[in-house]
């Protein structure tokens, strides 16, 4: 275990008039008891190293909410699959009033914990619903600015043939993917593409050994959503799509842009609830989403000036769109598979 200084909606109308006309006490919520003039007690738990950037997205977004709202933030990383309950315990027992994390490969052991301590409020990334009474769930829904990303890719394309290397085939991966190439095929129905699994989440030298096989195979512009793709696009001179947060820095002349997830407006909507002693059992997932801050377009930086201003305008258009309402992007988890 770490020190930082060393990864819902809210209630429903129909939560609310539930609550109200059950008159539950407020000592049976997560949170009740917290007190005002206390650091309201916050933990993390990841399961990758900490660089990770779906993880990492979480441990900022907490990290900046202990400077702006004054929480104790704790965290433990590379936790592995079968300490992850032990590790709940000791938060629970240490007195944290709210514990995220990243459940998804230890999904039974973390919805059978919370159980154990119904006065803790859980928030976890999971590919399944909430649980009552305290576990909450989220996900990086940022397949709208992914899908904006793959507008820009299908236009910068030179050959025709555009790649991704992910994780593995599963819907919350499978979706950013599918996005990117959706909005590939918006602007050039004759790309085509190539898709690679890596088997992990953190693997860099294998993501960079499928993505340079993609390039050789004429790929000239490439999503990567693991680490260790860019690296490769740097030494191959492609263009890339990051993921998750700015990583233009890893390639400056390479990365144009990518989708960023921001997580603070889910941890922030959490720790008012806990807060307010009203946590439950909900869906966050809407507040990943870009109409919420949840997500955004990493700025251009380099690209800014030498990115073709009909581009510029097509993904501002399409980002209005998105914002307004008038535009949804389709939800597409099927696994994708190489033309």
């Amino acid at each position: 275990m770490k020190d930082d200084n060393s990864k819902i909606q809210g209630l429903s109308r129909r939560n609310v008039l539930e609550l109200g006309a059950l008159g539950l006490a407020a000592a049976m919520l997560p949170g009740a008891a917290f007190a005002e003039d206390k650091k309201l007690k916050v933990a993390a738990i990841f399961a990758t190293p900490i660089e990770e950037p779906w993880d990492n997205q979480i441990h900022v977004a907490l990290q900046r909410a202990e400077k702006e709202l004054g929480i104790e933030y704790k965290w433990s990383e590379k936790v592995q699959t079968a300490d992850f309950s032990r590790v709940m315990r000791e938060y629970a027992q240490g007195g944290y009033q709210l514990v995220l994390g990243d459940a998804f490969a230890a999904e039974r052991e973390s919805r059978r914990t919370a159980k154990q301590f119904p006065k803790t409020a859980w928030l976890f990334g999971s590919g399944a619903g909430p649980a009552e009474p305290n576990f909450g769930v989220f996900d990086n829904w940022i397949h709208e600015p992914a899908y904006l990303s793959g507008l820009i890719a299908g236009k910068m394309s030179k050959s025709g043939t555009i790649g991704a290397v992910a994780a593995m085939g599963i819907p919350e991966v499978n979706r950013l993917v599918n996005a990117f190439f959706a909005g590939a095929r918006e602007v050039n129905p004759n790309v085509k593409k190539k898709v690679a699994f890596i088997g992990s989440f953190f693997d860099p030298p294998k993501a960079k050994e499928a993505a340079i096989a993609q390039i050789d195979a004429g790929v000239d512009v490439i999503y990567a959503e693991r680490f260790g793709v860019i690296e490769a696009a740097v030494e191959k001179k492609i263009l890339a799509i990051s993921n998750m947060s700015d990583q233009s820095s890893l390639g400056p002349d390479t990365v144009i842009t990518g989708p960023v997830w921001n997580m603070y407006p889910t941890v922030e909507q959490a720790i008012k609830l806990v807060k307010a002693g009203v946590f439950t059992a909900q869906d966050y997932g809407d507040f990943s989403r870009m109409a919420k801050g949840g997500s955004s377009l990493a700025p251009y930086h380099k690209f800014d000036k030498t990115l073709p201003a009909e581009v510029k305008d097509l993904v501002e258009k399409k980002k209005t769109e998105i914002l307004e309402g008038n535009f949804r992007v389709d939800v597409d988890e099927n696994t994708p598979v190489s033309d």
